[in-house]
């Protein structure tokens, strides 16, 4: 008689689908292997949805923040075992938010890492922090789908070219992939565009700063907006395109290994990065003209089958092989 899978609720930061993939690739992984895995957006309503289900899962997990803090929340309740998955420094939330909410967020995910079962981070910076409250941690990375993005099927390269043509996409062409809120400099980049008239900047993606970028698309001929697409089909655009830029000070942003994968030249900011991707990408400051500087540069002088092969060691498969090992050791403890 076979064993019954392992059921696990895993509490999400609220992003659409096409934005946060991460979470989604992992517990793809994860019910390859057996386990039986409810992805939820944290939100008061599915707080209240999980909370009726007392009875559904053998383990919770959280993904900082919101996520992290309502599974600690649940599995107090349901007297169960917490994995917490730490994937941002909480020095991106205090720069971005009020001291008034920075200070109780941070505090309680102190709390959260100290009642986890086993904490899961991914930032060197946060590892004092983790390991000074956590009863057990373990640093991992984000990982990315290497082969989907580097082999896209000829319909997928075929589909996101034919939206691009569709919008009079051509010549060179800088992309950009991901969440549009100031932490990701958008407003510096599409100022950028002004100092490149032989270029076309692609965006896809959504966030707080939609409306600033549909303007800019409306205005100017070398911005396009093309809103969310279906995260598969994004490897094709990436193909159609000659630099990808990122420019959050983040060393573990997944856009750039999305970026890396399909061999693209990457534009990231100076800062974090730096350390990891040195001699992989070019690095500029926020200063238009620099970002601008930086774009041309980069497609003339970069080396992308270095950076390709930085991409393919971090494939969500050998990320999603430390989640389960984590998941299977707690829920068998608490037998």
């Amino acid at each position: 008689m076979s064993e019954s899978p392992i059921r696990v609720l895993w509490l999400t930061p609220d992003k659409p689908e096409d934005i946060s993939v991460g979470r989604r690739k992992i517990a793809e992984y994860l019910m390859t292997q057996g386990f039986d895995v409810t992805l939820r957006g944290t939100t008061p309503r599915t707080l209240v949805q999980s909370m009726r289900e007392r009875n559904s899962y053998d383990v919770v997990v959280g993904t900082t923040r919101a996520g992290a803090i309502a599974g600690t929340l649940l599995s107090v309740v349901f007297s169960k075992p917490l994995l917490v998955d730490h994937i941002d420094p909480i020095r991106q939330f205090s720069e971005t938010h009020p001291r008034w909410l920075s200070l109780p967020v941070r505090l309680l995910e102190n709390v959260s890492f100290a009642l986890a079962d086993h904490v899961l981070y991914v930032y060197d910076e946060e590892a004092q922090r983790v390991r000074r409250y956590a009863r057990l941690a373990t640093q991992t990375d984000l990982g990315v789908s290497f082969d989907r993005f580097a082999n896209p099927s000829d319909e997928t390269l075929n589909r996101a070219q034919r939206r691009l043509d569709d919008e009079g996409v051509a010549g060179n062409v800088v992309i950009y992939v991901g969440g549009l809120e100031p932490i990701y400099n958008i407003e510096h980049l599409l100022e950028a565009m002004t100092y490149l008239s032989d270029w076309t900047l692609v965006v896809l993606g959504t966030g707080g700063l939609e409306s600033q970028v549909s303007t800019a698309a409306t205005a100017r001929e070398n911005v396009v907006y093309l809103g969310t697409v279906p995260h598969d089909d994004v490897p094709g655009y990436l193909h159609a395109a000659d630099v990808g830029i990122s420019l959050v000070d983040d060393a573990h942003t997944l856009k750039v290994l999305e970026y890396g994968s399909v061999g693209l030249p990457v534009v990231q900011l100076r800062g974090h990065a730096e350390g990891r991707f040195s001699g992989l990408a070019t690095f500029c400051s926020l200063d238009p003209a620099a970002i601008a500087e930086a774009i041309q540069t980069a497609k003339e002088t970069t080396d992308t089958a270095a950076m390709r092969a930085a991409s393919k060691r971090y494939d969500w498969a050998s990320i999603g092989q430390v989640y389960e090992s984590a998941l299977r050791t707690i829920v068998t403890d608490q037998q």
